[in-house]
């Protein structure tokens, strides 16, 4: 006996708004490539003008006929269209275009677009000048702040965070904002043992990287109109992180001896790096720290203190930090994005017993807290010895970029290049004496056309005071290896010209 055989007879289909269950059942047999097609071509017609809202579209059989396809394809698409709100219709009519659909605003600037959706604080971050760019295949950058990355322990961390991994808690719930206990007990430990530190586990706030350290500083410290302490030339992002809180900069020149004290008038709080001076390098003397701390005590302002490469010393002793001298006047910013990596996002404040509550909920609303795995792996290195093992591998291998570069230069540019900050960090700055400051951005974009990244002094000055007259650039080398450091400073020299003319050619 034949098996029988059905015909499926299809008839008309109205979409019905209140019912899409026919329009989808019908979409499976669509296809979907040409049915979405046609949804995105609708979209266009209407956000383009096109299409006014109360437009009729065509009939499934003529927009079928436009685009080749099937009327079942047509359908699914109007039934898509209709879901989303681009189309309404009922029975018996032909689809039309939804009320309150326009075309979007043309876009233009986006620091003059919708400026009124801006809060103050959104205003003044588009003020800023943009960040450097960076090279995606260089010769050698010099841009401070990079490490190399062989030079990270793979196998050590990657051991810690297996063991962070394993160790299961019974709930996966948010942490204390503070940070791990494991972690701030470790380093209460190391702070004392690597800068004589005396403070308590509950005095240190885990942060995403010193940068949002100081953003909390800016944020809980300062309000619009509040004058600031800055150094000039200072850390360009504490700059930009107390001036988009609505602070008021107040430069403080730096000379041999670090930030000058005399005549500070009242401010809210001094942001400064007194155990290396960024970007010039000094070091604050005794009898300045003592001045300081004197002001602030004077006139009720809080030190902010950066300590942010504090382990590599190659030429000086260990200068004890200011945080020792008054702890209740001084917030410690540490990180170890110089040491590990700028990219675990790890650093730590020690804050004033009076500043911890406020602190904590701040941290609590920005984040919640950070990471816990990265904190319990980094808490395992500093308990076992493993970070300071580190740390002193990381300072020799320095040591010796710096010495190449150093004598990489002096042979290059003999005596038209002074250098200016290497008796401790990770980068040094070089003034090209007789060469005009105002070269500095053709120079950086001639060096960056040969594949070297260099990086210009002149926007760390604020831009209100005078600055040095000659040209200066900040090299940072720890992202480099000695002979990626030769071949920059040899690029450099078809870009500037040998020493002797000391004068930008182009």
């Amino acid at each position: 006996m034949a098996a029988p055989c059905f015909q499926t007879i299809m008839p008309p289909i109205w979409i019905d708004e209140n019912d899409q269950f026919v329009a989808k059942i019908m979409g499976q047999f669509a296809d979907d490539g040409v049915a979405r097609r046609m949804v995105a071509a609708v979209k266009e017609r209407i956000h383009s003008g096109a299409y006014r809202p109360g437009d009729r579209l065509p009939s499934t059989r003529a927009f079928a006929a436009e685009w080749g396809a099937s009327r079942t394809t047509v359908t699914a698409a109007y039934g898509q269209l209709i879901s989303e709100g681009y189309l309404v219709t009922r029975q018996g009519a032909r689809a039309t275009v939804a009320e309150g659909l326009l075309a979007p605003p043309t876009r233009g600037d986006p620091k003059r677009d919708h400026p009124r959706t801006l809060s103050a604080f959104g205003r003044r971050l588009l003020e800023l000048p943009p960040p450097a760019p960076t090279l995606d295949h260089p010769v050698a950058d010099f841009r401070y702040g990079d490490l190399a990355a062989s030079d990270f322990p793979v196998l050590a961390w990657q051991r810690a965070m297996k063991a962070a991994v394993l160790r299961r808690e019974p709930r996966l719930r948010y942490a204390d904002p503070l940070g791990s206990t494991a972690l701030r007990t470790a380093l209460r430990g190391y702070l004392w043992r690597a800068r004589g530190i005396a403070c308590t586990p509950d005095d240190i706030i885990v942060v995403n990287g010193s940068q949002q350290g100081l953003d909390l500083c800016a944020r809980l410290l300062l309000d619009p109109g509040d004058p600031f302490v800055m150094e000039n030339p200072g850390y360009i992002l504490a700059r930009h992180a107390f001036l988009a809180a609505g602070g008021t900069a107040i430069p403080a020149v730096v000379d041999t001896e670090g930030v000058t004290t005399d005549g500070l008038p009242p401010a809210r709080l001094a942001y400064v790096t007194p155990s290396h001076q960024y970007p010039l390098g000094s070091v604050l003397s005794a009898s300045r720290r003592r001045a300081l701390v004197s002001w602030a005590e004077r006139v009720g302002a809080v030190i902010i203190e950066d300590d942010y490469d504090g382990e590599y010393r190659h030429d000086v002793a260990p200068i004890p930090p200011l945080q020792t001298l008054e702890p209740d006047l001084v917030i410690y910013v540490g990180t170890v994005s110089k040491t590990l990596s700028p990219t675990l996002r790890l650093g730590y404040l020690v804050v004033p017993p009076a500043l911890r509550v406020a602190f904590a909920e701040a941290k609590r609303l920005t984040d919640r807290h950070t990471p816990l795995l990265e904190q319990e792996a980094l808490a395992a290195f500093l308990e076992d010895g493993t970070y300071e093992r580190h740390v002193r591998a990381v300072r020799r291998k320095n040591a010796e970029r710096r010495g190449a570069l150093l004598a990489a230069l002096s042979a290059a540019f003999g005596p038209v290049v002074r250098v200016e900050g290497a008796e401790t960090g990770l980068h040094l700055v070089a003034w090209f004496d007789g060469m005009p400051a105002g070269e500095e951005p053709a120079l950086a974009a001639a060096a960056r056309k040969a594949g070297v990244g260099l990086h210009p002094v002149g926007p760390l000055y604020d831009p209100t005071r005078i600055r040095p007259a000659s040209a200066g650039f900040v090299m940072g080398y720890a992202g480099l290896g000695t002979d990626a450091v030769a071949r920059g400073v040899s690029a450099l020299v078809k870009v500037i010209g040998r020493g002797g003319s000391g004068h930008f050619r182009p």
